[in-house]
Order: C-alpha cells, then structure tokens, then sequence
C-alpha cells in the first residue's frame, strides 16, 4: 500500500537542555547513571542551577527518532502535546524546519512545555531527569487520524505510557492503525519505565504491537530473572519483530525463529549516548519502510546511533543520508 508518510511517532514533546558533568553531581542528587527519571518543577529548577552551561534543543525520543527519519531522506509525522510559552514555538520550529509533519493536537495546554535536563559524565553516559509538562497531557483528542492512516508505520514512545490518558491513546492509535494497513512499533524506552509497567507492556506488546525496539537491560527488566537468550526467545513469541541493541556489542535483530546479529559501527569516541537508540530506531525503520532487508535495517540502525553519539546532542549534525551513502547503503 502506498502511503505518503513512512512513521509517525506518538511521544513526549520536550526540550533538552544537555550539559556535562562529574559523577559527583550524580551522587549528589541521588541519580542512577544512564536512566531517566520523572522529577517536579522545583527539583527540576534545583537541579538546572548546579548544571554548567548547557545546549538547548529540541527532543524527546519519538521526536528524535522523527528527525532521524527525516535526516535519512524519509517523510515523518509526529503527535506531541506542547504549552503555548517560547519552548513549543521552538519545538514546533525544530520539527517542522527539517520536514516532519507536527500534529500538535486539538489544542495547546495551559501547561508549560515539557523539558529534559539531561548530565553527561565524561564516559559519555546520558543522565536524563524529566519534568514533562504539557507532554503528559496527552489524549485521544490529540491524536490525527489521517495522519495514522497515512502512514506505513505508527511508532510509540513507552516513556508515554505512564499517564493514562496517553496510554488510552496509544490503544486508541493502534486499533485505528491496524485496519488501516499501518504496523505498530513500540519502544520500551527504559528500564524503570518496563519496572512500573510491566504487565500492561506484555499485553499491549502481544495484543497492538508488530515490532519492538529495546536495549539489552530493557528487554531484560521485560522478563525478568531471564538470561538474555530466554528473554530474546520469550519476545520473540510476542511481536513480529524485534530489535534489540546492545552498546558496542551491536544488536541482535529477532523475526519468527531466526535471528540475526549487527554490529555496532566503530566510533572513535562515544561523547554523549544521548539519542542513541532514537536514532537507532530511526535508521531501522527508515530500512524497513523502503522494503530493506532485515539485516540491512540494523546496519542502518547502527550507523545512525553512530553517528549521534559522536557529539553533545540527540540529533545527527550531518545529514543521515549522506553517511548512509557514504556506507553504501544508500
């Protein structure tokens, strides 16, 4: 079926302020390196005063994995939920300068645009800790049909899952994606995000998913007290595909019984993780949606995390396409 938008994510809609770090500041405030933590507006605003000096841009990981499309030549919408202050105008700038299509809802929120404090200790580890604002405000009357059924691939964001009005949506969007000829991605996003949602995960995996994205301690939080084969062979049973990353040992790509391993492509230094399995995600789905090859597909999703780790920020600084051009797989 031939459809004029290749993805469309449902995520948060925030802003991340991205800043370097010592571990002491981690210790400080009691944070778990490498995860992502909900916090309040007065944590948030303590914690902005002790970070350094900071870059402001727009995120969130749907939204990342959206720009990524975009960057590797593709057509992407998106669906986020944002205030009416100076973030959103910049966030709605972000998106749309770069050709993704913004659905930004019914209506905008009274709420302050959501954004991330992200603390980047000198292993290039992201720590993120979010106040999300109007991003958690998400519902079935910001959802875009059309743009749904549009689109060849509808990709969800797990950290959205916690508010259950945006958990709603996502049921909703994926039985209006299904008989529309749409497949439905899903992210686990975090390993504290599976803690609290374990359950509903599974189903909403079996039930509404066709291909999932998580990395190596994700897709072991998913089944615990498995081994990471046990955990590969249970998700295998529960979705179509899925792409399972793990850092510089590469990713290992699960379809029926088979499975197939990718390896990450060598870096010279990992600065920052930031955006890594968002652009990941970016460079797998943009495969799948032009008819690749699984395989080829993780080589896309390889690169493309490759590249964003290179540098402060969850986005490429060059276009994608070229680097895949460059990899002769374009």
């Amino acid at each position: 079926m031939n459809k004029p938008l290749q993805v469309t994510g449902i995520g948060h809609a925030l802003v991340d302020i991205i800043a370097p770090c010592e571990e002491a500041l981690l210790a400080e405030f009691a944070l778990d390196k490498g995860t992502m933590r909900l916090t309040s507006p007065e944590e948030a605003a303590t914690l902005y005063e002790r970070m350094g000096p900071a870059v402001e841009t727009s995120g969130g990981s749907a939204a990342n994995t959206c720009a990524g499309i975009a960057s590797l030549g593709g057509k992407a919408g998106f669906m986020g939920k944002v205030g009416h202050d100076q973030f959103a105008r910049v966030f709605e700038h972000d998106l749309r300068s770069i050709g993704v299509v913004f659905a930004d809802g019914e209506v905008k929120s009274e709420t302050p645009t959501g954004r991330c404090l992200i603390l980047v200790t000198p292993d290039g580890e992201r720590t993120m800790n979010t106040n999300l604002g109007a991003a958690a405000e998400f519902g079935d009357s910001n959802l875009d049909r059309a743009l749904i059924e549009q689109s060849q691939i509808l990709y969800l964001e797990g950290y959205l899952f916690d508010p259950e009005e945006a958990r709603a949506a996502f049921h909703t969007a994926a039985d209006i994606a299904r008989p529309a000829g749409t497949k439905v991605a899903f992210t686990l996003s975090d390993p504290f995000c599976v803690d609290r949602h374990r359950a509903a995960f599974r189903t909403f995996i079996r039930d509404r998913v066709d291909i999932v994205f998580a990395n190596e301690r994700e897709i072991l939080s998913l089944y615990p007290g498995s081994s990471f084969e046990e955990a590969c062979a249970a998700v295998r049973g529960e979705c179509e595909i899925a792409a399972i990353t793990r850092s510089e040992k590469g990713a290992v790509i699960l379809h029926g019984g088979g499975s197939i391993a990718v390896p990450a492509v060598p870096i010279e230094k990992l600065v920052d993780a930031t955006g890594a399995g968002d652009l990941y995600a970016a460079g797998f789905l943009s495969g799948l949606a032009s008819g690749r090859d699984l395989e080829t597909c993780g080589r896309l999703g390889a690169l493309a995390a490759s590249e964003v780790i290179i540098h402060v920020g969850p986005r490429p600084r060059r276009p994608l396409v070229e680097a895949a051009r460059a990899h002769g797989l374009f």
